[in-house]
């Protein structure tokens, strides 16, 4: 077991909270890009709603997600710190990156994705966990395909149970609603993505035999993971809002509040069974399904085609950078 100075050991933890923070400044559109585009919230109070849900998400969810990603895509024991710092710097750069260039990217899967090259680039492929990984590339595929038909049907429903009512009166409804929508959307956001740092941190600390008694998530760590994203989030990626809340297809307050109560519902069910899911891909796929539901042509197809070819590149573009930051860190250390 390599065992780092203190100050080592408290650089990664920085850096895996501004990993964190980022993720919260990268996926803030997730939470509020529907809710600003169909003006239901300004920009500014939108974001402190949604960091507000973010931070509390810790005391509706438990830390499946956390253990998931602490021990379950490159086993505990070949961990190492070069190889934590390689994961952090490969998420790192691909989220600044597609954040400049508007990219509504997973940070999720970028820090999977960087984690699984260092990791290789550390011990080969025998360090990986395969089921773990499995579970996760099915959910780039599941997660965007069960918010597109949950959304979609939760459009259908609600515009048939509204048929009878004048457009300004359901607009009035759903403004409304939006409220409780995006409040349920944040919170799963905060308990999902949250919790990728926290198995990040805990792990690294497992390697640096802090914990005798064997892997777990310290509170500590819980709280301050939170607030991070929480922070990230109130400071808004308006870039991404752009392309997520307009660019795809144009929202009114019923079809953002579908949106949302879809892409919630998938996040909880997800973080629930400790998968560890992307928020983007979740509320991007409801978007469409609530575009499409309207008609086929609302939805700009050449914009999510473009989304979706960031997605694939996400895991694979990431371990890249991951494997490259460990070996340049390794090459450094001697």
């Amino acid at each position: 077991m390599e065992i780092i100075p203190l100050h080592y050991l408290y650089f990664l933890i920085f850096v895996a909270l501004a990993f964190d923070f980022l993720n919260g400044l990268h996926d803030a559109a997730n939470s509020i890009a529907t809710i600003v585009s169909t003006r239901v919230l300004k920009p500014q109070y939108a974001v402190a709603w949604a960091a507000f849900f973010n931070f509390i998400a810790f005391m509706v969810f438990g830390l499946h997600v956390a253990n998931t990603v602490g021990s379950g895509i490159v086993h505990p024991d070949v961990i190492t710190p070069l190889v934590i710092f390689g994961a952090l710097m490969g998420a790192i750069v691909w989220n600044v990156v597609t954040w400049l260039l508007g990219i509504p990217s997973s940070s999720s899967h970028a820090l999977i994705g960087g984690l699984i090259g260092a990791g290789v680039a550390h011990a080969g492929m025998s360090s990986l966990v395969y089921s773990g990984i499995t579970k996760t590339v099915v959910a780039i595929f599941a997660s965007p395909t069960i918010g597109f038909i949950l959304a979609l049907t939760l459009m259908l429903i609600v515009s048939w149970v509204f048929v009878r009512m004048r457009p300004a009166s359901v607009d009035k409804v759903f403004r409304s609603l939006q409220f409780v929508s995006a409040s349920f959307y944040s919170l799963g956001h905060g308990g999902n993505d949250a919790q990728k740092t926290m198995g990040i941190i805990a792990v690294l600390l497992y390697s640096q035999g802090q914990m005798p008694e064997g892997f777990h998530v310290p509170f500590w760590v819980v709280i301050t993971c939170q607030l991070a994203m929480g922070l990230g989030t109130l400071c808004g990626g308006w870039r991404i809002v752009h392309t997520m809340g307009s660019k795809i297809t144009r929202l009114s307050p019923m079809q953002g509040c579908c949106a949302e109560t879809g892409g919630a519902i998938m996040l909880f069910v997800a973080t629930h069974f400790g998968i560890p899911v992307s928020t983007t891909h979740t509320i991007t796929g409801a978007i469409v399904g609530v575009g499409a539901a309207k008609r086929i042509s609302a939805v700009r197809w050449n914009i999510a085609r473009s989304i979706v070819t960031a997605w694939f590149l996400t895991m694979p573009a990431s371990a890249v950078i991951g494997a490259c930051f460990y070996y340049l860190a390794q090459y450094l250390a001697h």
